[in-house]
């Protein structure tokens, strides 16, 4: 494990009185847990992305207040959904952002995942998907989205050009424009199928939390095969520079009698899940509670855990800062370097070498 992050979900609502979170203090939190996480030299702050929920959305004004706070852990999110992105827009957002943050960005981004909304995507505009999932009209804007941070013209120039110096009909590219932004670009994979094409574009992957395929194997090694065949997909296609893969866990390590107490019954969570989603039979991961030592064993027999790069620690945020530091903390101070991590002084880790 070369690095690892954390993964907000980005919850709130319920009563202020009980503890709820507005959306107001969720952001705040965010922000000064990516804040507390930086100081700590963890790599990567990461968020979810929902529309229609009380949880995070429109993710850019987010990962832009924490890239100016911060000073080397990576930003980005998991995953940001196509079929609600404008996707020229969403190129110029994305090219700011990664100005912005000096190249600490990870953004992740895909079809999208199960949704409160029926086709919430039409209610933004985004309509003639003939796919009852929208996945055809996320992928041709994903499509559109790469072309344009790749600098490719998405325009002409009008016969009497106003407010630039270009000549009549000269293609025109989105700006601003971020030279290396596609080295940064990460889809997110539930499937074996998906790893593959993932591989053959040359991006980054982020295993998704669940994968649609249910064959009895343990989810670690399922996510460890998709692992394996994303890397030799993009070893084939003949793409020069080296990828990155992330997987996500929740992990609670118990290091003090607080810990105990609050996380102690979550030491029967620690079997894999099976599930119904859009269809398909589908295996979600387990959570690991426990102490160091018996986290640094589990952690070692999970097989896409030692397969990837970056680790995402998926973290209850409605819980506050406080809590959510010491996760971290003790996952970076207890467990973390018994897994070969050592924190962040430099800013991003670079891609694994393929063997």
């Amino acid at each position: 494990m070369r690095a690892f992050g954390f993964l907000s979900f980005g919850h709130y609502g319920g009563s202020p009185a009980q503890g709820g979170l507005s959306a107001r203090q969720m952001l705040h939190d965010a922000i000064d847990i990516s804040v507390g996480a930086d100081e700590l030299g963890v790599n990567g702050a990461y968020f979810r992305v929902h529309h229609f929920a009380q949880q995070s959305a429109s993710p850019m004004p987010l990962l832009s207040a924490v890239a100016a706070r911060t000073q080397r852990i990576e930003v980005g999110t998991g995953v940001i959904d196509m079929r609600y992105e404008n996707p020229l827009y969403f190129a110029e957002e994305a090219a700011a952002l990664d100005l912005i943050a000096d190249g600490r960005v990870a953004l992740g981004v895909s079809r999208g995942s199960p949704e409160p909304a029926e086709r919430g995507w039409e209610s933004f505009g985004y309509t003639g998907s003939t796919d009852p999932r929208g996945a055809d009209i996320a992928h041709a804007k994903f499509d559109a989205f790469l072309r344009a941070i790749q600098g490719e013209p998405m325009a002409r120039a009008a016969e009497q050009p106003y407010g630039a110096p270009v000549q009549p009909g000269q293609g025109l590219r989105i700006e601003p424009h971020s030279p290396e932004l596609i080295r940064r670009i990460w889809w997110g994979a539930g499937s074996r199928e998906t790893a593959e094409r993932t591989g053959t574009q040359g991006l980054n992957m982020m295993s998704s939390t669940l994968l649609t395929e249910a064959t009895g194997a343990a989810f670690g090694d399922l996510q460890a095969e998709q692992i394996d065949a994303y890397r030799t997909a993009f070893r084939e296609a003949g793409h020069a520079h080296t990828p990155r893969v992330s997987v996500s866990r929740s992990v609670f390590p118990i290091v003090t009698e607080q810990d105990r107490m609050m996380f102690g019954l979550r030491s029967g969570d620690g079997a894999d899940q099976i599930g119904i989603i859009d269809g398909h039979r589908s295996t979600f991961g387990k959570t690991y509670t426990g102490e160091p030592d018996q986290l640094i064993e589990q952690l070692k027999g999970d097989a896409a855990v030692q397969e990837a790069d970056t680790l995402m620690l998926t973290i209850p945020s409605q819980a506050g800062v406080e809590l959510n530091l010491h996760i971290l903390e003790s996952f970076a101070q207890h467990v973390a370097p018994a897994l070969g991590w050592v924190p962040n002084t430099d800013g991003p880790v670079q891609g694994e070498p393929l063997s």
